[in-house]
């Protein structure tokens, strides 16, 4: 049985009082186990963290730029080995996995310009022979506790502003799929990081709750789910750290009735089921508006039938697995309980068949969900999609703002005049215009509005670069020049 180990002050670290069960989520086998770290463990990690940051944060910006150019470069041509072991660990097909580690390498791209980014500000004479000038500084040890879906993304998301900006990182992935979290650390190491910089403690809730208490850990970035994130906000604001804590999400896509409808399905399909819907900016609740909904509802239906679902690793393959028999069983409980609430069940993924002891489940899709419905209410991270019938405009903006969530959302029309209305009146944090997942590119910030996120900044961009710093400001007055014993030229005064 393999195990897969900590990472801890450049070298792995595999001996460990209790273990995880990792599973193929293809197969339904535990292939490996996880060393779940102790108390004692994380300490030995913040230990070298914080024995690593006075070196680190001295390093100068083009050494740590040169790291992370190498980074870039080794991440790009080792790129097919880390989605095998994306797919192998969390069921995604390899394309998503391709595609999850491309969108990780913009915020390594990102923190290529630190150099830029970390400027601070001058003003001159703000008084008589006074200047001020600004500078921001590393917050010091930071955690990163990430989710299982994007095991390689969300952690390139951290810790590559994190480092940029001379901080050192302590890294505790997801104990579901944690290989990834020990290959991107190895690959710094390889580009030139010095040992303690970036440390990978495995572990569950134990180790958590040393990282949200811990003195030395001045920082925690998070991204889960709603009532984790709001509790590790309140837990580790307790203990004096700055926190940003990413929560779930209720993503909603609305269709006016003049949009495309091919394009509005289409959209609809990649949006909900990619990565078996187990996305926090998956599209789980389609806005019908009007006329159209009868005719979109039955354009997306087609094209359901032809998603071809099986192993991640098989080309052919559109959507894997979910990630554990317990979550499969969970997302299927809301498809069985949508139709004793008044829903119409379309299409039932849970009637699907397949040919293995995998995670599998089809896809389902539920017309005419109502807000009180727990197929709507509830965020489920898995590949239903909910329809929810308006008569107008605003009764689609209401719908969406009235929700707990506010992470990401879409419209999807012709008229530039509803989209650009739609953008100034919805509350969320994300928007997209006839683009059904609105993921920033890495020179923008990511994050959501009301219980999508705990904390005030957003995740990577330069958000990131003003949570991962702290701003110092210095005032500085010399001796008046006129009294210069050097000779700077200023006129003799009788």
């Amino acid at each position: 049985m393999h195990t897969i180990p900590h990472y801890i002050n450049g070298g792995r670290v595999a001996d460990a009082e209790r273990f995880g069960l990792v599973y193929n989520p293809a197969t339904g086998e535990q292939e490996k186990q996880v060393a779940l770290a102790s108390a004692a463990r994380v300490e030995e990690a913040i230990a070298a963290a914080s024995a690593a940051l006075p070196a680190w944060r001295a390093t100068s910006l083009a050494k740590r730029t040169n790291i992370f150019f190498r980074v870039r470069e080794i991440l790009t041509q080792r790129k097919s080995e880390l989605a095998a072991i994306l797919t192998s660990e969390h069921g995604k097909v390899l394309s998503d996995a391709e595609g999850e580690i491309s969108r990780g390498l913009e915020n390594i791209e990102f923190a290529t310009g630190l150099s830029h980014m970390l400027k601070g500000e001058r003003s001159e004479q703000v008084s008589s022979g006074v200047d001020v000038h600004s500078v921001r500084q590393p917050v010091g040890v930071v955690a990163c506790i990430t989710p299982f879906n994007f095991p390689a993304m969300v952690p390139l998301w951290m810790i590559g502003s994190a480092l940029a900006c001379g901080n050192t990182v302590l890294l505790k992935p997801s104990e579901k799929d944690p290989s990834s979290a020990v290959f991107i650390a190895e690959v710094f190491a390889e580009a030139g990081l010095p040992a303690g910089v970036l440390n990978v403690v495995q572990g569950d809730k134990e180790a958590v709750d040393v990282l949200l208490e811990h003195p030395d850990v001045k920082a925690v970035s998070f991204v889960g789910s709603t009532p984790i994130a709001q509790s590790i906000y309140k837990r580790a604001a307790d203990h004096g750290k700055r926190v940003q804590a990413l929560g779930g999400a209720k993503n909603h896509m609305v269709v006016l009735p003049d949009a495309d409808l091919d394009m509005a399905a289409d959209a609809a399909i990649s949006a909900a089921y990619g990565s078996a819907g187990e996305r926090c900016m998956a599209v789980s609740v389609l806005v019908a508006v009007g006329a159209i909904a009868d005719d979109l509802v039955a354009a997306i239906q087609s094209r359901m039938a032809t998603l071809t679902i099986g192993p991640g690793t098989d080309p052919a393959s559109q959507m894997g697995p979910l990630i554990t028999a317990e979550h499969r069983e969970r997302v299927a409980s809301y498809v069985a309980g949508a139709e004793n609430e008044g829903a119409t069940v379309v299409v039932d993924g849970r009637s699907q068949q397949f040919d293995s002891n995998g995670f599998f489940i089809g896809v389902s899709l539920v017309d005419h969900v109502k807000p009180g419905m727990k197929v709507y209410d509830d965020e489920i991270f898995g590949p239903v999609l909910s329809v929810v019938r308006v008569d107008t405009y605003s009764d689609a903006v209401r719908l969406v703002n009235d929700n707990e969530f506010g992470n990401g959302v879409a419209i999807f029309t012709r008229d530039g005049g509803a989209a650009r209305q739609f953008e100034f009146d919805v509350e969320a944090g994300m928007v997209g215009v006839n683009v059904p997942i609105p993921v920033p590119v890495g020179t923008f910030s990511f994050g959501g509005w009301k219980n999508s996120l705990f904390g005030d900044t957003h995740m990577y961009g330069p958000d990131s670069i003003r949570f991962y710093t702290r701003g110092k400001v210095v005032t500085t007055r010399w001796p008046d020049p006129s009294t210069s014993v050097i000779d700077l030229g200023f006129p003799q005064v009788d």
